[in-house]
């Protein structure tokens, strides 16, 4: 009869496992708000479920972890998200500014020979 119960019990953690996994595979890549929390949602349903198993409820303790750890990965991820989206905004004025100044340092040659300066 136990291990009627404890198969019972991992059902639930198991079934949430495949639903992410099936849900990660559905699209394109992942993004880091994403990946965050996947994360944190697999690593909240493990350690909810430890703490459910010593009190005696690994299955509730696993859906509460799970979601726990979904909510406060996705948040840590939306943060890396828009550091990344900052980055690269950065980088991209960089490379804008990068391309004005040759071309400005191109006209600057053009008017010196134009001039006779050279």
């Amino acid at each position: 009869m136990k291990a009627k119960q404890t198969i019972t019990n991992i059902i639930p953690t198991v079934l949430l496992a495949g639903m992410i996994l099936v849900a990660g595979c559905s699209g394109g890549p992942l993004t880091t708000r994403e990946k965050g929390a996947g994360v944190g949602a697999l690593g909240g349903a493990a350690v909810g479920g430890l703490i459910g198993s010593a009190v005696g409820h690994p299955a509730a303790g696993a859906a509460i972890g799970g979601g726990l750890g979904l909510g406060a990965g996705a948040l840590v991820g939306d943060q890396l998200q828009g550091q990344e989206n900052q980055n690269y905004r950065q980088d991209d004025d960089l490379r804008r500014n990068q391309a004005e100044i040759e071309r400005q340092r191109y006209e600057l040659e053009r008017l010196r020979r134009q001039r006779g300066e050279y």
